[in-house]
């Protein structure tokens, strides 16, 4: 009796877990459903999935068989109406018997010709077909969770694979989707098992048997390594999400320096309006971008000034200010004209301006144009600290209107410290491109199968409740506060399950499928 009270505490958390998929299957997926799992509109091939326990007889009787065919093999049969035994197309089939299946479950597939008619005839008939009813968004994927097929990150990872727009987005989801993630959860979720197990066994049999006194010592030093472990996986600096959600680009820059061409040149076509009236620009203009794989968020801006009156252009300048303070990199445009002659009073000799004074003169600059609040985020700006210059690239416009004696003075000035460019000539344009993604790609992680990246904010605050109940567990310094420290693991462990589904509840469930679409 003893022993078996050990190990249901020692398990309560993946006991847990399969008592709640058991009832969650049984409980929920009592019903056949159905829905189209390819795209909606013209199309060579439509995919219309079913899964359920009717989804043998809806086979039969759609197909014309009266013996179910060889699983998993396509066949070419006249897809009929059960009612009227019209025909409703003519296309491949194919059986799958669960738990062989993707959602666990009998499954079937109807590959019809992807016209509307066609689509809309085969739904409207299936809806018409007694114990049929159409999937909610991310019901099949939910049931092959709930059948033990997959787990959240896993379901998370085919979700990001669906939407993924990018080559390196698409590495990333194809790997989550394979188990990086699950796989790096697990190993650490094993190891806080094997840590709790020690320390019960120590609560209940230590009078009995032969356990040392050493046990949470030794489990200490366990969870102290796993807790740097999991700290330094928390602290990458959001490289997974971004590399899911994209990387915010903001344009900043004073009126008429080419923020807009800029904009129109790194996206080919002309999305901003171009006017060589300051002002034009009012309202962030956000555009997606594959830039070498990457997912890039470029927004272009009004352009900063704080003596203008007009009121829409103050708007403008405040969201301006917000979206570079929001931005993962800011791509800070400088007509290089103007500097050519503002650096003329900012330093005596050109030829001795190092990297170091060349940041200090841009740090000058941008507190002329007021950015210091709102982007570098200093409360004291007179240390002219550079390092808030590493969320900047600095692009230098115009220079075809300068003279070859200026161009190389500007050029010994800035160095490989900004980017040089004409949005006229499109001259440096192929330069700035290698130089952005270069950017991008040191703040997008880099998918890998050894090292993955948590890649949403959900497995963050997930890992930082773990985190913290393992920071309480190695506060725990005398014998008799064993069963409080193992109380902490406990937790930690729930912490760690709510991540692949181990533990759950459904509101993180409704949250991660109701993205989905109908049809998966």
């Amino acid at each position: 009796m003893m022993l078996f009270h050990s190990l249901s505490k020692v398990k309560l958390f993946s006991v847990y877990g399969l008592i709640l998929r058991h009832y969650s299957v049984s409980s929920k997926n009592i019903s056949t459903i159905f829905a189209l799992s390819s795209g909606w509109g013209k199309c060579g091939v439509a995919v219309v999935r079913v899964s359920g326990p009717d989804a043998a007889n809806v086979f039969k009787k759609f197909s014309g068989y009266k013996l179910l065919p060889e699983a998993r093999k396509a066949n070419l049969r006249r897809i009929r109406d059960p009612l009227t035994n019209e025909v409703l197309d003519q296309g491949l089939v194919l059986w799958f018997p669960g738990p062989k299946s993707f959602t666990g479950e009998d499954s079937c597939e109807f590959h019809i010709h992807g016209s509307t008619a066609v689509i809309s005839s085969m739904l409207a008939t299936l809806g018409r077909f007694p114990n049929l009813r159409l999937a909610e968004p991310g019901e099949f994927t939910r049931r092959a969770f709930y059948a033990g097929k997959l787990d959240l990150t896993a379901v998370e990872g085919m979700n990001d694979l669906i939407n993924a727009e990018t080559e390196f987005q698409r590495k990333q989801a194809l790997l989550q989707l394979e188990g990086s993630l699950f796989h790096t959860y697990n190993e650490w979720k094993n190891i806080l098992i094997k840590c709790l197990s020690d320390i019960e066994a120590f609560i209940d049999f230590s009078e009995d048997q032969d356990i040392g006194n050493d046990v949470l010592e030794k489990a200490k030093q366990t969870v102290l390594e796993l807790k740097n472990k999991m700290k330094k996986h928390v602290q990458d600096g959001k490289r997974g999400e971004r590399l899911r959600n994209g990387v915010n680009m903001a344009i900043l820059g004073v009126p008429n320096v080419g923020k807009s061409s800029l904009l129109n040149k790194i996206c080919r076509r002309p999305a901003a309006i171009v006017s060589p009236l300051a002002g034009t620009t009012r309202d962030l203009i956000r555009i997606d971008l594959d830039l070498g794989g990457y997912p890039v968020v470029l927004i272009d801006t009004a352009g900063i000034r704080t003596d203008t009156k007009d009121l829409v252009e103050v708007e403008g300048v405040n969201r301006a200010m917000k979206a570079a303070s929001d931005a993962d990199l800011i791509l800070l445009v400088l007509d290089s004209v103007h500097f050519n002659h503002w650096f003329s009073t900012e330093i005596k000799c050109f030829n001795t301006c190092n990297n170091d004074e060349f940041s200090r003169l841009l740090i000058n600059y941008i507190k002329e144009i007021h950015l210091n609040d709102e982007v570098l985020e200093l409360d004291d700006f007179s240390s002219n600290d550079i390092t808030h210059l590493n969320r900047f690239l600095i692009v230098f416009n115009k220079i075809d209107l300068l003279q070859p004696s200026q161009l190389k003075l500007l050029t010994e000035i800035s160095r490989d410290s900004a980017v040089r460019i004409s949005c006229e000539t499109e001259v440096g344009m192929e330069n700035l491109i290698e130089k952005l993604t270069s950017c991008v790609s040191s703040l997008c992680a880099q998918p890998s199968i050894d090292s993955p990246c948590y890649t949403q904010i959900r497995h963050k605050l997930c890992l930082l409740e773990c985190l913290s109940s393992l920071e309480s567990f190695l506060n725990f310094k005398e014998e008799s506060e064993v069963d409080l420290a193992s109380h902490c693991l406990r937790m930690a462990l729930n912490s760690l399950g709510k991540i692949t589904g181990h533990v759950s509840t459904e509101q993180i469930l409704d949250e991660i499928f109701e993205s989905f679409c109908i049809g998966k």
